[in-house]
């Protein structure tokens, strides 16, 4: 039987942007140090102080990436030795190059403590994942893996993992993801200003983010909910395992969601996302799936570009909510800044990232049975 690509890999490469952004978010005030910095130790004094949230977080933010690269190493029939090592040392210099830059941004302090931390957090991720592989974890799941998916599923596990993610920072639809016209166009008329096309610009803005009719946001909610079901069918294997997804997404869509709303705007507003349109929407939206579950995985892919164009295109009408801009302040300006602006970007690029893989399945041979 041939083996499947592992997941893992993917996965890894997603969790390194994260790590990316996180490290060097905002992205803006870059500076030109006083010394131009040589990237290694010397750029990274001992901190004067610190808290213990931050002793917390740089030490389990690289865990996952430790046991992702760890695992996509080893999936690859690459030994388990020279896979520590090899991982444990790509932490390290990760951390050692997002340390070294924050030298060219004011807001952000470079540590040799967070550099240790780092690569003390890969370590015990890969440690994690050589516990998994020993107790049989990494055999139990390709078996599981080979009676549930088609080969070549490590792209759709991938979208199907970072789903729940996108749905964290919340959207003004319910599982409306991809609404990142409005932020391109803002972007636009920053880079713009001043020329003759700024008013171009400006005016098109805001004769597209028109509010959304009734009959529209349900649509949306309903192709937003669609969507992920969808991905998983066209590499779930026929059967009652796809019936068994659409509850399974609707929960982990459901509690994606409500915790969204609680982190946002406080535990006592965790359900206040369930308006009136919201539940018929989901349970449309389920009936479908239901029924979409007996398509082929290349006819469901296909079905997938078409409720992921029609979902794109109606959250790029949507306009921002001015009172959830607000209420967002608050988190943005907190410890929470990071976190927060990764899930911005996965719920900003999930809807294409799965369109790109739909397009790929389609295009792809089917293997023999």
């Amino acid at each position: 039987m041939a083996r499947h690509r592992s997941s893992a890999a993917p996965l890894a490469a997603l969790y390194a942007a994260l790590i990316v952004y996180a490290s060097l978010s905002p992205f803006t005030g870059w500076k030109q140090p006083a010394v131009v910095p040589f990237f290694g130790f010397g750029q990274m004094p001992w901190p004067q102080w610190w808290t213990g949230f931050d002793l917390v977080s740089n030490l389990l933010g690289y865990m996952p990436f430790g046991a992702l690269l760890f695992g996509a190493q080893v999936r690859s029939e690459r030994a388990a030795g020279v896979s520590a090592v090899t991982t444990v040392l790509a932490g390290a210099a990760l951390s050692l190059c997002m340390e070294s830059l924050q030298n060219w941004l004011p807001q952000r302090v470079p540590s040799s403590v967070d550099w240790l931390l780092n690569t003390a957090g890969t370590a015990l991720g890969v440690l994690v994942a050589l516990a998994v592989r020993a107790l049989g974890g990494v055999d139990r799941w390709q078996v599981l893996r080979d009676r549930w998916f088609v080969t070549r599923s490590a792209g759709g596990i991938a979208l199907l993992l970072s789903w729940p993610v996108g749905l964290l920072f919340p959207t003004t639809v319910p599982f409306g993801l991809g609404q990142v016209w409005a932020r391109l166009q803002e972007m636009a008329a920053s880079a713009l200003a001043g020329t003759p096309w700024a008013s171009w610009v400006e005016a098109n803005a805001q004769e597209l983010l028109t509010p959304l009719s009734r009959g529209a946001e349900w649509a949306a909610i309903v192709l937003g909910f669609l969507a992920p079901s969808v991905v998983a069918f066209s590499i779930l294997r026929p059967g009652w395992r796809r019936v068994v997804q659409v509850p399974a997404a609707l929960a982990v869509g459901l509690a994606a969601t409500t915790l969204s709303t609680a982190l946002n705007f406080g535990p006592q507003h965790a359900l206040a996302w369930l308006t009136p349109a919201v539940l018929p929407a989901l349970v449309v939206g389920s009936v479908l799936a239901a029924a979409l579950a007996f398509v082929p995985p290349r006819g469901a892919a296909g079905v997938g570009l078409v409720v992921l164009t029609a979902l794109v295109a109606l959250v790029a009408q949507a306009p921002a909510d001015p009172y959830f801009a607000d209420s967002l302040q608050a988190w943005e300006q907190g410890r929470f800044i990071r976190f927060h602006g990764a899930a911005q970007w996965v719920g900003w690029l999930w809807p294409y990232a799965a369109l790109v893989y739909l397009l790929t399945r389609v295009a792809a041979r089917e293997p023999a049975p």
